[in-house]
């Protein structure tokens, strides 16, 4: 075997990994969710919703999150460099309301910091819930994630649907169908392995004495993941919860899902060199296989984007191959790419129902050109910078 014929393997073997990991979390997500015991006892707890410019959309989430409050409970919006009339909206809804001006320290991460420090003032409730100020929780997802975080001590997430807004096009639709893997699909199949899962930065409960020692102040572009992983170095991984749902909509424009997209991507992709080390090396001095399970997830990219890898692997050695080189990386990548195509295919008869006709496939080209365009983005050095996304209707955000 020549030093490319080795160099090539050993790409190979490392981009088969993924898609194995990626192909058991599916293959777990298939039988249908089953709904577990609801915990007797209920912490108390205050829901933290961060809001840049929500006016128009914050006083319908705190009315919503209200009715699932009890006596003692607190509801408080950080209103986050506002420029519109969104305290106000929510201060008349019944919400606690503090505002944060900082135009260097930008991000959900320093609104959700700056919350947690005013509530901190006149003492903590055991449990933290985090609610995104375009999304619906309902009052028993609310009460079960509360629940089961007090029982677990541990992080909660409850399950992140993503809609497509009415009258979608096919390309929304398959962004749909690929957030409902990435969010859905992956941490329950994970579940069922005994794996922990990501937070997804919003319908997540989190007893408020870890965050402590794990602070949320964080300009970073995935800074709910972020947290999930420094959570889960610190002992206490975020467990996924399925019947508990945080519903909201995919933004309908191109430009604002393009985004959002490559936001979330670059974020991704910039912890899996420091963390999925450090969980690893974790999980050895701890004898903690979790850790492990959580370094390995953390390396699937997203589906589209996994596929681009995988076919740049296997170009690269098909091009070998036909220069004389030896067969050994093309049956691997070949092996791995089939994988990954029965995987996708499974994971459309489960996860696309409702959501993605046959016929929506035909703008994959465009969506696998739009990834490959994030991906050189990042390969050249300009990582996405946090802007907020775009709402129905909104013009471009500032």
């Amino acid at each position: 075997m020549t030093l490319i014929d080795f160099l090539l393997c050993a790409l190979a073997l490392a981009g088969a990994v993924p898609v194995l990991v990626l192909a058991a979390e599916v293959l777990a997500s298939l039988p249908p969710v089953r709904p577990g015991p609801l915990p007797a006892r209920r912490p108390s707890l205050a829901v933290l919703v961060p809001a840049h410019d929500e006016a128009g959309l914050i006083a319908g989430t705190v009315t919503a999150l209200r009715t699932g409050l009890r006596d003692g409970d607190r509801l408080l919006v950080v209103a986050d460099n506002c420029r519109d009339a969104t305290a106000a909206e929510a201060r008349a809804a019944g919400a606690e309301v503090v505002e944060r001006h900082d135009p260097v320290r930008r991000g959900k991460g320093y609104a959700l910091d700056h919350g947690l420090r005013h509530l901190a003032r006149t003492g903590l409730p055991e449990a933290l819930v985090v609610v995104d100020a375009d999304c619906t929780l309902a009052p028993a997802s609310l009460d079960r994630i509360a629940r089961v975080s007090a029982a677990l001590d541990a992080p909660v997430q409850a399950a992140y649907h993503l809609a497509s807004p009415p009258q979608a096009s096919s390309s929304l639709r398959l962004a749909t169908f690929a957030t409902e893997i990435k969010q859905i699909g992956r941490p329950l199949g994970a579940s069922r392995l005994g794996w922990p899962c990501g937070l997804s930065g919003t319908g997540f409960a989190v007893p408020a004495r870890l965050l402590g020692t794990n602070g949320l102040a964080s300009g970073h572009l995935a800074e709910d993941l972020k947290l999930g992983l420094d959570l889960a170095l610190a002992g206490h991984p975020p467990r996924f919860c399925p019947e508990a749902e945080v519903d909201s909509i995919l933004p309908a424009g191109a430009a604002a899902r393009h985004a959002q997209q490559t936001r979330w991507e670059h974020g991704h992709v910039s912890l899996i060199l420091p963390y999925a080390g450090a969980l690893t090396g974790a999980a050895l001095r701890r004898g903690d296989p979790r850790l492990l399970a959580l370094a390995l997830d953390l390396c699937v990219l997203p589906l589209v984007t996994l596929g681009l890898v995988q076919a740049g692997l296997l170009a690269a050695a098909l091009a070998w191959w036909t220069l004389g080189g030896g067969a050994a990386p093309l049956l691997v990548t070949g092996a791995s790419l089939a994988l990954l195509v029965v995987t996708f295919g499974l994971a459309v008869g489960r996860w696309g129902r409702g959501i993605l006709g046959w016929r929506d496939l035909r703008a994959l080209p465009g969506l696998v050109a739009g990834k490959a365009g994030i991906l050189a983005r990042l390969a050249l050095g300009r990582p996405a910078q946090w802007v907020r996304t775009e709402r129905a209707g909104e013009g471009p955000s500032a």
